[in-house]
């Protein structure tokens, strides 16, 4: 076999459509595009979204809410899986590798859910006021 001689297998190839070659072909004349109109002629074609001058609809409903680019770099972590982890001091490596934050994570919260009853050491993590108390009441501190 040479590479010259390589064939498609017979009846994978369809000739392509020959639009404007005369009426015997079934596509003369207007060649498949109707009458007059901008679709008819040549290069009339329009924008995505267009609706022939009607205010088009993106544009006629209401510019609403707001949704962050940082949002997915934050977390959270409730009180509750603080007293489980067991830790004196705790920072966003040592959450990130007890799979309790997301390894994208960069901002992490502590939040007052459930009750903390360990001693812990937070760095480089904030808290609530609610959850800020917590901690100070069993003994542990924000740094």
């Amino acid at each position: 076999m040479e590479l010259n001689s390589i064939k498609p297998a017979a009846g994978a190839k369809h000739a392509p459509r020959r639009v404007g070659r005369g009426i015997g072909s079934g596509l003369g004349k207007t060649a498949g595009r109707g009458h007059k109109g901008q679709k008819s002629r040549s290069g009339g074609y329009h924008k995505v979204g267009f609706e022939g001058g009607q205010m088009p609809l993106q544009r006629r409903l209401p510019k609403r809410g707001f949704k962050s680019m940082t949002l997915k770099f934050n977390a959270e972590v409730t009180l509750a899986a603080l007293e489980q982890l067991g830790l004196a001091e705790v920072d966003v490596a040592a959450l990130k590798q007890a799979g309790l934050v997301a390894s994208n994570a960069l901002v992490v919260k502590v939040i007052k859910s459930g009750e903390l009853t360990k001693a812990v050491k937070l760095n480089g993590i904030g808290a609530t006021a609610g959850a800020k108390a917590a901690i100070e009441a069993a003994g542990g501190s924000i740094a």
